[in-house]
């Protein structure tokens, strides 16, 4: 850190330093949008595809009724399984 703070003072105390920021521009007014995995999230959840899933699926609407469609079909197959199965009459 300290390293870093010690670099940004000496590019600051730069005589040669070139200001090309828009005199239109209020710099105490600009916002700086975080990047990557440290940034402020917005309660939802950030997935990544691969891609290949991506090209598959046109827009986050579609893989989430492709994901939801999943969940059920998981649901109601482990639901089957866990059924008891029943003995047809007369074979017991």
């Amino acid at each position: 850190m300290k390293k870093e703070r010690d670099d940004m003072e000496n590019v600051l105390q730069d005589d040669n330093l070139q200001d090309d920021l828009q005199p239109e521009y209020d710099i105490k007014n600009l916002r700086v949008h975080g990047m990557g995995t440290g940034r402020k999230s917005f309660g939802g959840t950030v997935v990544a595809l691969e891609p290949d899933a991506a090209a598959i699926f046109g827009s986050a609407a579609a893989v989430n009724e492709a994901l939801r469609f999943l969940i059920k079909i998981t649901k109601n197959n482990a639901a089957r399984d866990d059924a008891p199965t029943a003995v047809p009459a007369g074979t017991a």
